[in-house]
């Protein structure tokens, strides 16, 4: 039975690392869907959610660069571990706000930024420790198992969330904190490594060293980019609820379709990668995703039947995994094991940064000119910095097989 796993699940850390990002995706879209919920009906404000998500983001652009030094130098496997007995910790804050109540909103905020900044921390040091438990020739797979369980959590983890608290609300932050538990127990269980960077004064250089790893390193740093510009100004899966509403007319059961959409191409093509890691040559490959999810956008953009915008989200979740496979196991392969963490916390502020500021960019930009027209223009500008891309930054355009990439000098 062992043999049909994916070749990175054979590997038993990397098997128990799998399985707590997968307790801990699955426990938090549980949570933030009963969040989500008991926020709205305290004032029935939108700006309520925005708040929340706005304090759970600050953290991040005071934390990132300390927690990237963090990861360098102490176990990442327990600093992870910490982060997740503080979520087991939130659970608990969030079982006693609700047997209060729930009626205020200023304890939410509180927990946001709690939650926001044991993020903040643990990322860089999570993102960092999957090349310590398999090799390089795993490493494509392994990126891509990861991402299958980021997946499963944003499918399942609402529609699981939502019955429990229909049923009981305490009921999902205790289902979500015992996921927690689970998450912390199994990363504990990985095989120890010492801290993989030497202790040296921590100066403003050292703290900096990942962003100056990735602006020297022009293919990491056109990749990043590339990915912040296009999710910037061409995701635009922001924009369903008024597809759903106003333009395909599809109510709130069509709106959770639209937005399971993209999840559902993801896994698809996490699942792919998995068993077999990309055939071609990475560079030119990232540049065509990118391109296609551009062209996906174009088509839900002005797509007024319901299986033609569902099957154009499917497509670009599908292109949008491959591209961060691709990002994402490049970013792993030539980053030197010393700079990992630095340079993970800053590609995930390049990240978050871009789903906050596109989703507001989005907004934007359909409240001046329409939705159509919004998703339509970012489809094309996608499409647009794809072509240009590689003019920009050559390496990026060269780059050949990711198993061919090898760690870059300091």
């Amino acid at each position: 039975m062992r043999h049909r796993l994916p070749p990175a699940l054979q590997v038993p850390d990397f098997a128990l690392l799998w399985t707590s990002s997968l307790a801990n995706g699955l426990a938090l879209q549980m949570i933030v869907v009963a969040i989500g919920w008991q926020v709205y009906t305290i004032h029935e404000d939108p700006l309520d959610l925005g708040l929340v998500g706005l304090a759970e983001f600050l953290p991040l652009l005071i934390l990132a660069l300390p927690a990237g030094q963090l990861a360098d130098r102490v176990q990442r496997r327990l600093v992870v571990a910490v982060g997740l007995a503080v979520q087991v910790g939130i659970a608990a804050m969030l079982v006693a706000i609700t047997l209060a109540g729930a009626n205020e909103l200023w304890p939410f905020l509180v927990v946001a930024v709690v939650a926001g900044s044991a993020s903040a921390v643990t990322n860089p040091a999570g993102r960092a420790l999957t090349p310590e438990v398999v090799s390089a020739e795993l490493l494509p797979g392994a990126v891509a198992l990861r991402g299958v369980a980021s997946q499963v959590g944003i499918v399942v983890g609402p529609a699981i969330g939502g019955v429990i608290f229909a049923v009981e609300p305490v009921a999902v932050y205790i289902t979500g904190g015992a996921l927690f538990l689970l998450a912390c127990i199994t990363i504990l269980g990985v095989t120890a490594r010492d801290a993989v960077a030497p202790t040296t004064e921590l100066t403003w250089k050292s703290l900096s060293a990942g962003i100056g790893f990735i602006v020297h390193t022009r293919m990491l740093l056109g990749a990043i980019s590339l990915d912040l510009v296009a999710v910037l100004l061409g995701d635009s899966i922001a924009l369903a609820p008024v597809f759903a509403h106003t333009i395909l007319d599809i109510g709130p059961i069509g709106l959770g379709l639209l937005r399971a959409a993209p999840s559902f191409g993801a896994l698809s093509a996490g699942l792919l990668l998995a068993r077999r890691p990309l055939p071609y040559r990475a560079g030119p490959a990232l540049l065509t995703v990118v391109a296609v999810f551009g062209a996906m956008m174009i088509v839900f953009g002005l797509s007024r039947s319901l299986p033609l915008s569902l099957a154009a989200l499917a497509v670009s979740g599908f292109a949008d995994m491959i591209s961060m496979n691709i990002r994402s196991t490049a970013v792993l392969l030539v980053t030197p094991p010393e700079l990992q963490g630095r340079v993970s916390s800053v590609e995930w502020v390049f990240i978050s940064a871009s789903n906050e500021l596109g989703a507001f960019e989005s907004g934007v930009v359909a409240s001046l000119f329409g939705a159509t027209a919004a998703v339509v223009a970012g489809g094309a500008v996608m499409i647009g910095v794809a072509a240009s891309w590689g003019r920009l930054f050559p390496p990026l355009a060269r780059m050949g097989r990711l198993e061919e990439l090898r760690p870059e000098p300091v």
